[in-house]
């Protein structure tokens, strides 16, 4: 069974290299989409789609 990597907020943010505080307010003003949470502890949980979606964004994708 192929299991999806899922990456934190802080993980995340450092890939963007931008704060977590900024992660989560560019969600908040939705300039970025909501991240799914996981159902056990409510953290965000990114995929390396979201990632590059993300990316894309901030204009730092291809």
């Amino acid at each position: 069974m192929h299991s999806e990597r899922y990456y934190s907020a802080s993980e995340v943010a450092k890939i963007l290299s931008v704060s977590k505080q900024t992660l989560i307010r560019y969600e908040a003003k939705e300039i970025f989409p909501k991240a799914k949470r996981n159902k056990l502890n409510g953290w965000r949980e990114y995929t390396e789609k979201d990632i590059t979606a993300l990316k894309k964004i901030i204009g730092r994708g291809i």
